[in-house]
């Protein structure tokens, strides 16, 4: 069969080895890939049902499930547009990705009916699924045939996921079925995967590396995954000795490494341990090895870009870079005011070009034109450099953006919030190191003359205004902001002279 996208893997599989085990949860249940191929095929039909069309956004806010996994596949069965959002995301947030997305189907948890109908206001019809097979979807399931494939075209765009932005609101990046295909081929390549292999998957599937690269690498592999419903330190301890391959962010590694059952002898057995989405610190990497013999695989991505560099499998693991480009990919070190390629070892403007680079921005050509460049690379905004071996260190980032347990966070988003609460007169939102998230996210707050400012009260306020994890850890009051002569805010200052409470 032509690779399309990630459901044909399931499809080829489901044909030559229709017992071959693909998902596999705690309990002890299993699907098998004719399993997983044969919900895909209804869950398609299902959709096909509800109106929803190739080309159709389907905009999901559910929990993790098996369900969910065969909902992604179902979309890109039939062409359809996957739209997974953050189960954190406030009211108001989703509000706007509903009207920017223009969605034929909302999908949500059971719980979250109501509210959710309310936020589509009729622009879309909204149905539920729930983790256990239970919901509104599946009360509508059809046993008719599944609509037929789309025409194959690897620059079909399959899914998007929402990031922010330095200004203005979220934007849609809009991934293709080559850029799932061709990343997850790589990876599954370079991080040595086998039909043998089973990946424990304590990630969330909203995210970019769960779903595009713990789901599809998986898949790509013709491997199995064994399901976790959310990352738990003592479930992941408990369920390591049926794995082969754990996938997490830098969180996960801290929490884990405060387990008294993480030892040597509980990690004998595992042949991988991938770390990204966020910074690992390299006291964390020296830890992890020194408790289970095992160094940790550090790998760095986006989500315009899904992988861009990975540490080696074979050689040497370098704690705090992320290893030489994936092949097929290009990085390049640039002037950030210029473009021009900088020397080796000079720190600059990280672009990346590749197979794996995202087709551009939902309905928003203007900062589509502006982070990709003709000649194809895309400039991610963060500061790096190449060192004599070719590996990436990434040094800064460019656009204040603040990466805390694996989320993205975007200081602009949380600012424009914190400046219309009660009392506050200007804001300033930093990330600092933490051990445990990466970063923390900072707030840094000057009052309005004659108001004070309580942070319990600010964190109170920001509850319906912004997902949690986007909300400030610290809270600090200052009678002004530094500011440079040219009356920008001098957030450089701010992270040397903040002092942790």
């Amino acid at each position: 069969m032509n690779i399309i996208d990630p459901y044909d893997w399931v499809a080829t599989l489901a044909a030559a080895d229709p017992a071959r085990p693909a998902i596999h949860m705690p309990d002890g249940q299993s699907l098998s890939y004719a399993d997983l191929d044969r919900q895909a095929a209804h869950m398609a039909a299902t959709l096909a049902s509800l109106g929803v069309k190739p080309g159709d956004r389907v905009l999901v806010q559910a929990e993790k499930s098996v369900a969910f996994i065969v909902l992604y596949l179902a979309a890109l069965r039939m062409g359809a547009i996957f739209v997974p959002l953050n189960t954190s995301y406030a009211d108001g947030e989703v509000a706007y990705f509903i009207a920017d997305a223009d969605p034929a189907l909302i999908i949500t948890a059971p719980a979250r009916a109501a509210a959710m109908t309310a936020l589509a206001a009729g622009r879309a019809p909204v149905e539920t699924m729930g983790q256990n097979n239970d919901g509104t979807l599946f009360e509508k399931a059809v046993t008719t045939p599944p609509p037929p494939r789309p025409a194959p075209d690897p620059k079909r765009v399959a899914a998007f996921l929402y990031t922010s932005g330095t200004t203005g609101r979220p934007k849609g990046a809009m991934l293709t079925c080559e850029n799932f295909t061709s990343n997850a081929a790589v990876l599954a390549s370079e991080w040595r995967f086998t039909a043998s292999d089973m990946l424990l998957h304590a990630l969330p599937l909203f995210h970019a590396h769960g779903l595009f690269v713990g789901v599809n690498t998986t898949l790509a592999a013709g491997a199995s995954m064994l399901l976790l419903p959310k990352f738990d330190p003592a479930m992941v301890l408990e369920h390591l000795p049926r794995a082969a391959v754990f996938m997490g962010v830098p969180t996960f590694y801290t929490r884990l490494l405060a387990e008294p059952g993480l030892t040597r002898e509980t990690a004998a057995h595992m042949r991988l341990f991938v770390s990204g989405s966020a910074p690992l610190l390299a006291e964390t990497h020296q830890a992890f090895e020194a408790k289970t013999g095992h160094a940790i695989l550090e790998r760095y991505g986006m989500t315009e870009t899904l992988m861009n560099a990975s540490n080696p499998y074979d050689g040497t693991r370098v704690p705090g870079t992320v290893g030489p480009p994936l092949p097929g990919i290009e990085i390049i070190i640039t002037d950030p005011e210029t473009g021009a390629p900088l020397p080796q070892g000079d720190i600059g403007m990280l672009e990346v070009r590749g197979p794996n680079v995202f087709t551009g921005y939902w309905r928003n050509p203007e900062k589509t034109a502006a982070d990709l460049r003709d000649n194809g690379f895309f400039i991610t905004g963060d500061l790096a450099r190449l060192d004599a071996h070719g590996y990436v260190h990434i040094v800064g980032r460019g656009k204040d953006l603040i990466i805390s347990g694996g989320y993205n966070i975007y200081p602009r988003e949380i600012e424009a919030e914190l400046d219309q609460l009660e009392g506050v007169d200007e804001s300033a939102v930093i990330g600092v190191p933490d051990a445990d998230f990466g970063e923390a996210v900072v707030a840094v707050l000057v009052a309005k003359p004659g108001h004070s400012l309580n942070p319990d009260t600010l964190a109170e306020a920001l509850k319906p205004r912004l997902a949690r994890f986007k909300h400030p850890k610290f809270y600090q009051i200052l009678p002004e902001l530094p500011r440079n002569a040219m009356g920008k805010v001098m957030k450089a200052e701010l992270r040397k002279t903040w002092t942790r409470p």
